[in-house]
This record gives structure tokens, C-alpha cells and sequence, in this order.
């Protein structure tokens, strides 16, 4: 296999990995949200904590481990950056390492829901929900533009 077909197939998983994660990031706020509001150890408390754990574990980290493994392979392996110049990348990755952080904070609440010691609201989680799409946004901008 050529330079170019690699390239392109590790592209579309870099892609492929983000679209997961980003979906993930965008649905366990949701799950929190309605967590947030029942009994603990009530049966609909504990289906939310399988399904948030399965979510997190299962799709959200391996899908940002992956996002993050192609996306270096294709800044160091396919030299697609030009660090001296590319203001937006720096721009970008910046904002990749916030929305990292923002999926440490979720895995963080989701262990706080699995131990049944969530304080927050479901008011606190609408607004956090809000983060990654702004976030995605910018970045998705970022890429295609590259200002």
C-alpha cells in the first residue's frame, strides 16, 4: 500500500474516531440529566449506570484514544503541519486538549453517579452539555478554514 492510500485511511479513521467521541461527549451529559433526577438505587438509577458506564468505557475513551493516535499519526508519520505557520492548528489543539479535559470531567461525574454520590442537578448538566457542541464547532471551523 502507497503513502497516499495510507494516508487517507488513517484520515478517515482520525475522522471515523472523532465523529464517535464527539457523539459520546454529546450523549453522557444527556444520560446525567435524567440520572440526576432519580432515586438512587432505584432499577431506572441503576440501568442509567450500566448504560453510562458502557458508554464511557466502551465508546467515549477508545474513541478519543483513537482520535487522538490517528490525529498524531497524521501530524508526526504524515507531516500534514507545518508548526512554524499553522496558527490554526495550534488553535485547534488547543481546544482538542480542552474537550480532552471535558471528557476526564464526565468520566469523573460518571463515577460520582456509579457511587451514588452526584450533587449536581440536572440544570448543571444541560449547561455542561452545552460545552462540547461549542467546542466542536470551533474546531470543525478551525479544520476547514484554517485561518
Amino acid at each position: 500500500m502507497d503513502d497516499g492510500n495510507l494516508y487517507l485511511i488513517v484520515k478517515s479513521l482520525h475522522i471515523i474516531s472523532v465523529i464517535a467521541w464527539s457523539a459520546a461527549l454529546l450523549y453522557l451529559p444527556r444520560l446525567f440529566v435524567y440520572h440526576s433526577d432519580l432515586q438512587a438505587g432505584s432499577e431506572a438509577s441503576e440501568l442509567l449506570k450500566i448504560m453510562e458506564y458502557r458508554l464511557g468505557r466502551y465508546i467515549m475513551s477508545p474513541a478519543m484514544i483513537a482520535s487522538w493516535v490517528f490525529g498524531l499519526l497524521l501530524i508526526f508519520y504524515f507531516d500534514v503541519i507545518d508548526f512554524s505557520q499553522d496558527f490554526w492548528f495550534h488553535s485547534k489543539f488547543l481546544l482538542v486538549v480542552i474537550l480532552s479535559a471535558y471528557h476526564g470531567l464526565l468520566i469523573g461525574y460518571m463515577k460520582k453517579f456509579q457511587q451514588d454520590k452526584n450533587v449536581k442537578t440536572h440544570r448543571f448538566f444541560r449547561v455542561i452539555n452545552e460545552i462540547p457542541t461549542v467546542l466542536i464547532i470551533l474546531i470543525v471551523f478551525l479544520v476547514i478554514l484554517r485561518p
